[in-house]
């Protein structure tokens, strides 16, 4: 039976404006270049793991991993615009529901000269994704042992802890991206598989500024005794600091000049649960996804940054 990944979040329409500087309150920034992009941090990550995933054998009837999204997007135009969109992509969204009520989820983004981002969101039909529409994809036929869940938080965090809750109950891997940062439930930890938090959510979760290698090794620790198995805290242009019930390890990215890390963590966490469900040992796991997400900050946009396989295989057999 092939693997699959099932992203449980947000989908948004993304409208970036790409300036000097980014404004501060109260002032107007005038230039630039408009953009309009899909996306959202659940479906970012959802057209991650589908453009990542490795390419079937030209024999098989089914793909090596399907890729399978659950969300609410409105009855409007960025609604039906994302359900194209996924299709194009590959991505079964038999779960992906329209609300008849909300519009759809839109973000608005800035960003710099040096690639960095200021973005403020209206999550519209993303704060009605609700546990029926969750209990269904889970109960559809999802083989327990072949299903990596990945999550954000971008959606309401019922829905999120009771997606977490039952997918654990039913024995798949559960990874939770915990962005846009906030506190979660100390219970809740001790069901994941993995926790893939940056410098600021590694410090909110755990009250430790993660500033270098030994500060995220401390704040790993306070993770693992919450009862995460496996902590991977990115670091940006750094790279991963993964530490494991096997041990720890610094995973350096590719240098890069980037030019807008909009949906790098996105990209990230897509690469990783990709990497994870066609069984890549985590060390190697997190390295494709560190190069993956490197290749994405050199472009802009949000989906439109993602790589596909071919890219990322090419830039391993590189280095």
């Amino acid at each position: 039976m092939p693997s699959v990944v099932c992203v449980i979040g947000s989908s948004n329409t993304d409208m970036v404006i790409k300036g000097d500087k980014l404004p501060a309150p109260g002032e107007t920034v005038l230039g630039g270049t408009f953009l309009m992009n899909p996306g959202g941090k659940g479906a970012n990550q959802a057209v991650a793991a589908v453009r990542l995933a490795n390419a079937p054998n030209p024999t098989a009837t089914t793909p090596s991993t399907t890729v399978t999204f659950v969300a609410n997007v409105g009855n409007d135009i960025f609604g039906q615009q994302a359900l194209d969109q996924f299709e194009r992509e590959g991505i079964r969204t038999d779960f992906v529901t329209t609300d008849a009520d909300e519009p759809s989820g839109v973000a608005l983004i800035g960003v710099d000269s040096k690639g960095e981002n200021s973005i403020m969101v209206a999550s519209g039909a993303n704060s009605r994704l609700g546990q029926e529409q969750v209990a269904h994809a889970l109960a559809a036929g999802l083989d327990a042992d072949n299903t990596v869940v990945l999550l954000q938080l971008e959606t309401p965090i019922s829905t999120v802890e009771y997606a977490i809750r039952q997918s654990y109950e039913r024995g798949m891997r559960v990874v939770l991206n915990p962005a846009p940062a906030q506190l979660l439930d100390p219970a809740l930890l001790a069901c994941l598989y993995a926790i893939t938090p940056n410098e600021t959510e590694a410090e909110l979760l755990t009250g430790i500024r993660v500033t270098d290698e030994a500060t995220a090794q401390q704040a790993a620790g306070r993770l693992h005794e919450a009862g995460v198995p496996n902590v991977v805290i990115t670091l940006g242009s750094r790279g991963a600091y993964l530490s494991t019930p096997s041990g720890v390890s610094m995973i350096a990215a590719p240098p890069v000049t980037a030019v807008d890390t909009t949906a790098a963590g996105d990209c990230f966490n897509g690469a990783l649960v990709i990497a994870i469900a066609e069984g890549l040992n985590l060390p190697d796991a997190v390295d494709f996804a560190c190069k993956a997400a490197s290749i994405s900050v050199t472009r802009m946009g949000a989906q439109a940054s993602l790589p596909y396989r071919s890219e990322v295989d090419s830039l391993r057999l590189s280095n």
